[in-house]
C-alpha cells in the first residue's frame, strides 16, 4: 500500500511544518489572514536611484495577466482537438491623488534635470513618468495581527497618462496605465528582526511586534 502523503497548505506559515487534521504538528490551528487596503505600502526601485521611492500618493494599484492561446483544430473532429499557449502580456494602471507636485519629481534624477535644464535653458524641462526607465513596484503588506505579505512587478513601463479636474470632485486623480515584464503573486514571509522593535504590542487576544520600519 503506498505511503499517504500529508497535504500542505501554502498560507501565511508557509514555512512551518506539515499539518494534519486542521491543525500543524505542534498542535497550534492554522491561520490564515487578509489585508485590507490601509495594510499596503508600495514602493518603487529605479535604475539610478540610490533608495526606493514610496508612493504615498498611490490610492489604487491593479493588474491583470493575459495569454493567448491557440486552438488546434483536425480535420474530422467538430471540437477542438488541444491548445498551444502562446505569450502572456502584463498590465495594469495606477491612480495617484494629485497633491501639489507631480507625484515623481521625487525621484533624484527628475529634480536634477529640471534643476540643470533650468540654468542652461530659459525654461526648465519638465519630464513625464514615460521617460523613466523600467522599474519595479515592491507591494508590502503588514496588518495588526502581526502578519506580512509581499509581491513584486518587474519591469514596469508606463505607457499611458491621464487626469481628471472637475467641479464634481472633491479629490483630484491622475491615472497611469503600464506593462510589465514579471510579476511575483502575493506570498507571506516574516521580516528580518533589526527591522522590529523590541516592545510587544497587545492586539486582543493576540501579541505582535510592531515594525519600526516599513
Amino acid at each position: 500500500m503506498a505511503e499517504s502523503v500529508e497535504p500542505y497548505v501554502y498560507g501565511v506559515y508557509e514555512n512551518r511544518e506539515k499539518y494534519v487534521d486542521n491543525k500543524y504538528v505542534d498542535g497550534s490551528p492554522i491561520k490564515y489572514t487578509s489585508f485590507a487596503g490601509t495594510d499596503i505600502v508600495a514602493q518603487i526601485l529605479v535604475p539610478f536611484e540610490d533608495k526606493a521611492l514610496t508612493l504615498g500618493e498611490l490610492q489604487t494599484l491593479s493588474y491583470s495577466i493575459h495569454r493567448e492561446n491557440k486552438p488546434i483544430r483536425c480535420l474530422g473532429h467538430t471540437n477542438v482537438r488541444g491548445f498551444v499557449r502562446g505569450p502572456r502580456t502584463i498590465a495594469g494602471s495606477m491612480i495617484f491623488t494629485v497633491f501639489n507636485s507631480y507625484a515623481f519629481y521625487r525621484l533624484e534624477q527628475f529634480k536634477q534635470l529640471i534643476h540643470s535644464s533650468g540654468k542652461a535653458y530659459e525654461f526648465p524641462i519638465y519630464p513625464l513618468a514615460d521617460m523613466l526607465p523600467p522599474f519595479d513596484i515592491l507591494i508590502t503588506y503588514a496588518n495588526e495581527y502581526g502578519q506580512f505579505a509581499r509581491m513584486k512587478i518587474f519591469g514596469v513601463t508606463i505607457v499611458d497618462e491621464g487626469g481628471t479636474m472637475s467641479i464634481e470632485d472633491l479629490v483630484t486623480e491622475q491615472t497611469y496605465t503600464f506593462i510589465a515584464r514579471g510579476i511575483q503573486p502575493i506570498t507571506s514571509y516574516e521580516p528580518a528582526l533589526k527591522d522590529f522593535s523590541s516592545r510587544p504590542v497587545e492586539r486582543g487576544n493576540s501579541i505582535s511586534i510592531l515594525p519600526t520600519t516599513l
